[in-house]
């Protein structure tokens, strides 16, 4: 399987917070601000920007004299051993939840194994209710966000064996079952703009989806609103793209 992506906004961060986590760990009795700009290369702005994420997820904590220490979090997930798996997935969740408030809709985590599309894990509440999986995700990549993100970031052969193994059903009266429509937009479609499911899926839903992509892992953070509330929809998902750092972070420490 050939991959057609390039590393996102979100990767590059995650890629520049774990250059600053190591940078800390190195430093058992802590380091500051200034030393860790000029270590690691980073502005002081990007840093900022990097150390209050750290701080917020608990890989960092600031001691008395300011200077930066690995936080709790790093020390758990360190610390593991056989658990190692679990630790990361309630790490997961953690940020999962946080970014389900933050973003103010249901969260997902997908990743693209062995040719199938999997929903590892996610958060709802309530008030942010997850949508109802009435056909199996695995089988409707042509009509949901996670399905279009995931296929987008394959090449053109790898897409082509992933429809003709799925046949296109409609779902919806908005479902796409052309696949060469289907695959026409996905070529034409940036990488840096999130893939959306405007009630393809499901009457009554909307979704956005963004990659999470690190090496050769095939990955997407996608979210679901009500479609009363589609009018957020392109806002939810700039942010759940600016959150996505630190989801790529718990996957790659």
């Amino acid at each position: 399987m050939a991959l057609m992506h390039e590393p996102t906004a979100p990767y590059h961060s995650a890629q520049d917070a774990l250059r600053v986590l190591e940078t800390v760990a190195r430093h058992t009795t802590g380091v500051t601000d200034t030393q860790l700009a000029r270590l690691t290369g980073l502005s002081p702005e990007r840093l900022t920007t990097l150390l209050r994420m750290l701080r917020r997820e608990g890989y960092v904590e600031q001691v008395t004299d300011g200077a930066y220490v690995t936080g709790d979090a790093l020390t758990r997930l360190g610390s593991a051993g056989a658990d190692r798996e679990l630790a990361v997935r309630e790490r997961l969740q953690q940020t999962l939840d946080r970014l389900r408030d933050s973003v103010g809709a249901a969260v997902y985590i997908s990743r693209y194994v062995d040719g199938e599309i999997n929903v590892t894990q996610y958060a709802d509440s309530p008030a942010t209710p997850a949508v109802h999986e009435w056909v199996d995700f695995r089988y409707s990549a042509h009509a949901t966000a996670i399905g279009k993100s995931l296929l987008g970031q394959l090449d053109h052969n790898s897409r082509r064996d992933h429809l003709s193994r799925h046949k296109m059903a409609r779902l919806t009266s908005r479902t796409i079952t052309s696949d060469k429509l289907l695959l026409s937009r996905l070529e034409s479609q940036p990488p840096t703009v999130p893939h959306l499911d405007l009630q393809e899926y499901a009457v009554g839903t909307v979704c956005a989806a963004v990659p999470i992509t690190a090496g050769s892992s095939v990955g997407c953070l996608a979210l679901s609103l009500p479609v009363e509330h589609a009018h957020r929809l392109r806002q939810a998902a700039d942010r759940l793209n600016r959150g996505a750092a630190p989801v790529l972070l718990s996957l790659a420490i």
